[in-house]
């Protein structure tokens, strides 16, 4: 079986984006401390079994291509991003119900999961275009996003997206609601992209919401 193409840079840029999202989530638990909620604490747990299994594939490439590692991968990215979502939801709740925490409480954690959603969106990207952490083999004839390296490839001959470009993508869309210059060539891409778009208008809402009560106090 092949080795797929991807490299060990590429891994640990990758590995750092779960780690900022770990940073990320264990901020909410010390600004909440005892009134953190439950989705969170689960998106903890995941993202470490997450870290714990991209550092064996830094030091063993070859796991990437077995079919265990990639369903677990692939159940675990999912897990993030269901969990992420409940995580808005439960913000949600807090707020309706007045649940008395204090204001820039509430807007850290609607932020650090603002953060949390690019980083969760740019390993999906990563993942359907890409090696990803399934590793499957990069093709340019299988591709999602179309990037414009790739429409110049007369110019970018050598040229292959890698994980800081779907962080790109996921920045751009989270801010924008679209892509600056990459296209989504496929249903399942233009599927993520449209979800992406609607959890971070969700979560900006909830932000400036916020923002505004604080000011006004």
């Amino acid at each position: 079986m092949t080795v797929p193409h991807i490299s060990r840079p590429e891994l640990l840029v990758a590995f750092g984006a779960l780690v900022a999202a770990l940073g990320l989530q264990s901020s909410i638990w010390i600004m909440n401390g005892s009134t953190a909620y439950s989705p969170h604490i689960l998106i903890m747990l995941t993202e470490l079994t997450f870290i714990a299994l991209m550092s064996l594939t830094i030091f063993r490439p070859s796991l990437l291509t077995t079919a265990p590692y990639r369903i677990v991968s692939f159940i675990l990215l999912g897990l993030i991003s269901v969990e992420n979502v409940s995580s808005i939801a439960t913000i949600l709740h807090l707020l309706v119900t007045n649940s008395g925490l204090v204001g820039y409480r509430l807007l850290g954690t609607a932020i650090a999961i603002f953060l949390t959603n690019i980083i969760v969106f740019a390993l999906w990207y990563w993942e359907i275009d890409s090696p990803g952490f399934s590793g499957k083999r990069w093709s340019r004839y299988d591709k999602d996003f179309l990037f414009p390296q790739q429409i110049h490839s007369h110019i970018f001959q050598a040229w292959r997206p890698q994980f800081i470009d779907y962080l790109y993508i996921s920045v751009t869309n989270a801010i924008n609601f679209a892509s600056a210059d990459t296209v989504p060539m496929t249903r399942q891409a233009k599927l993520l992209m449209s979800a992406q778009a609607l959890i971070s208008v969700t979560t900006l809402a909830l932000i400036i919401a916020r923002s505004v009560s604080i000011i006004g106090q």
